[in-house]
């Protein structure tokens, strides 16, 4: 009896810290989220120095002297800082020289992220050759997700016949869908 609530307590104590925001709590519930940047490249000034959550997928990192500074296409995000799709453009964001340095091997384009940033202002730059108007943020934390791996299952070989399912009549397709294009032994 007391193995069932061992095993309940695990159970419970697991579904509760995998519910988690992947930030700290404390910038979860004081940040703004969910903000059109359009709407704050309308009016920087009413944003500047507001906490605000961000989602977004690297489009660039760069080292400079202040810092690493990533390019990111924006994201929304939900109550507990994972991405919910939904883009308004692109945003800046800065992480300090002083945290240490993120590494563009790393942090490369694709890469989703999730971040705590103070905004703070606009900055012009180009996106190929039209010049754009970049949210500029300051990160105060910062999630990497995972990076996902792409599985493309190769069709069974029933070594040593040539179809991938045995024998002519194994095979779940019809004839003419062509079996031995995905035999070995027709390459």
């Amino acid at each position: 009896m007391k193995t069932y609530r061992y095993i309940v307590a695990a159970f419970l104590s697991l579904l509760v810290v995998s519910c988690a925001p992947v930030l700290k709590k404390e910038y979860m519930e004081t940040g703004v989220r969910n903000v059109p940047l359009s709407e704050v490249k309308q009016d920087p000034e009413q944003f500047k120095g507001k906490l605000f959550i961000l989602g977004g997928i690297i489009v660039n990192t760069k080292v400079t002297d202040e810092g690493s500074l990533i390019e990111a296409i924006y994201a929304k995000v939900d109550s507990r800082g994972y991405l919910e799709g939904g883009t308004d453009g692109r945003f800046l964001a800065l992480y300090p020289k002083e945290g240490g340095m993120l590494d563009p091997q790393i942090y490369h384009k694709g890469r989703r992220i999730t971040l705590a940033a103070d905004f703070a202002g606009t900055r012009q730059g180009k996106i190929d050759e039209a010049k754009y108007v970049y949210p500029f943020f300051v990160i105060k934390d910062l999630y990497l997700w995972e990076e996902r791996a792409y599985y493309y299952p190769q069709p069974y070989y029933n070594y040593p016949y040539p179809y991938p399912y045995g024998y002519w009549w194994d095979n779940p397709y019809p004839y003419w869908w062509s079996s031995w294009r995905y035999s070995p032994y027709w390459w």
